[in-house]
């Protein structure tokens, strides 16, 4: 398995928040940072590396990614628990004593009722057909006598790795306490791996071998593979609100992809770049020059941007606004674009037609809006069909871009729904993983 840092940046900006009008609040930047795509990492172990002998018996610590989305006590989406599976059974299957550990959510200030594992502990159990003991903490005597007495094929599930602020800032002494019950480690959290924290990284210093689960190896694997030595043309579409939170994004995908299409809150920061009037549209003042500098590169590479020549636009942000569909060079003061108009959604589906590539970071509009979906689930159907008919590779990348795809009813069509968020973002930006490197070489 060749890790290489080449993905798309996976943000997970709400929706609802992709187009919302708000003050500037960044500096001027420039687009001439190196392209980040010729970054490797040396091959790493993964867990069909081990022979039997090396899983039957051991106490192993899988670090997963089980931070799933909660009503209360109950789960509301269990993507990333069923997505967990596959590399638990495997282990089992070896013999393995499997203990998960995993964070959920942003506690504060120690143990908060509200964040514990315990529904990801009772899903899992109902998932592998078997119980699932919920540890009542994460390191510490009580946990090691329940590792020490569980048997083969046994899964445990520690408590939040976050209760303690020593997790996050990979506390030697604390990582040591995390390590002491267990033989080795599996790394299948690719959403986690780009923290250096006790569960990602400080383990393998105590752990050996410490190697990547299915999920992980897959999403790189994956990713690495669409991004090096994709068919082309490829294409990339950016969505999202920011320019200021996107411009490693652009620059590194100009730098490989054949054509760029825009979306988002975004746009309207290269639309005044392009010296058109935008309402009260969400800019970026301090990146009208960031907008002009990527599209001049663009042109000097002789790579296509497109932009939405048609925009759906409201009085205000909200789910029962009025609304308009006007070109883009003609919004009109006291209304902000919140959408793209339907030209746009067709014009997108010419400019994708011939590429074998497609990678999409983000959605078109407020598509948490009924009155503002139809451009981000037009585009969805675009890469679909893409897909579908032509065989082209997708990749849907960013919480947005998956929700979208969920509720649009085609994300089984896609070639490929990725779990990374801020993961992906870093290895575009050429930085190594932490989680990942940490891991024992072929």
């Amino acid at each position: 398995m060749k890790l290489i840092n080449a993905a798309i940046a996976l943000l997970t900006i709400p929706a609802v928040a992709a187009f919302a009008p708000v003050a500037p609040s960044f500096g001027v930047r420039t687009i001439g940072a190196p392209s980040t795509f010729d970054f490797a990492l040396d091959a790493k172990k993964s867990i069909e590396d081990l022979t039997e002998a090396e899983l039957k018996g051991k106490k192993v610590l899988i670090r997963c990614d089980v931070n799933v989305p909660l009503d209360g006590k109950t789960i509301t989406d269990d993507t990333r628990i069923r997505s967990s599976v596959p590399t638990i059974e495997y282990l089992k299957s070896k013999g393995a004593i499997v203990t998960v550990c995993s964070h959920l959510g942003r506690p504060k200030d120690g143990p908060e009722d509200k964040f514990s594992l315990g529904p990801c502990a009772e899903r899992l159990g109902e998932l592998l057909g078997q119980e699932v003991k919920l540890c009542p903490d994460s390191i510490g005597d009580e946990v090691k006598a329940m590792v020490d007495a569980a048997k083969e094929g046994d899964v445990l599930m520690l408590e939040n790795t976050r209760f303690y602020k020593e997790e996050e800032k990979n506390d030697p002494a604390h990582v040591e306490k995390l390590a002491a019950p267990f033989d080795l480690f599996v790394n299948d959290a690719f959403g986690t791996a780009h923290r250096a924290h006790a569960s990602t990284e400080g383990v393998t210093k105590f752990l050996q071998p410490s190697v990547s689960g299915y999920l992980l190896a897959k999403e790189l694997e994956y990713l690495d593979g669409a991004i090096q030595n994709g068919e082309k043309p490829m294409a990339a579409i950016v969505g999202g609100s920011k320019v200021s939170s996107k411009i490693t994004v652009l620059n590194a995908l100009l730098d490989k992809c054949d054509k760029i299409i825009i979306g988002g809150g975004m746009v309207f920061t290269f639309l005044k770049a392009k010296g058109l009037s935008v309402g009260t549209s969400l800019v970026e003042d301090d990146y009208v020059e960031t907008a002009k500098e990527v599209m001049e590169k663009a042109d000097k590479l002789g790579k296509q941007i497109l932009l939405p020549s048609d925009i759906i636009v409201a009085d205000k942000f909200d789910a029962e606004a009025e609304t308009q569909i006007v070109k883009a060079d003609a919004i009109p003061d006291g209304w902000m674009g919140l959408d793209n108009g339907p030209d746009s959604t067709a014009e997108q589906k010419e400019f994708l037609s011939d590429c074998k590539t497609v990678i999409m970071n983000g959605p078109m509009g407020v598509f948490e809006f009924k009155a503002f979906e139809k451009g981000t689930f037009g585009i969805v159907d675009i890469l679909a069909d893409l897909t579908k008919e032509k065989g082209a590779v997708t990749i849907i990348g960013g919480g947005d871009s998956v929700a979208a795809c969920e509720k649009s009813g085609r994300a089984g069509d896609m070639s490929h729904i990725s779990t990374g968020g801020g993961a992906s973002l870093e290895l575009l930006e050429g930085k190594v993983l932490p989680g990942v490197a940490a891991l024992n070489d072929k």
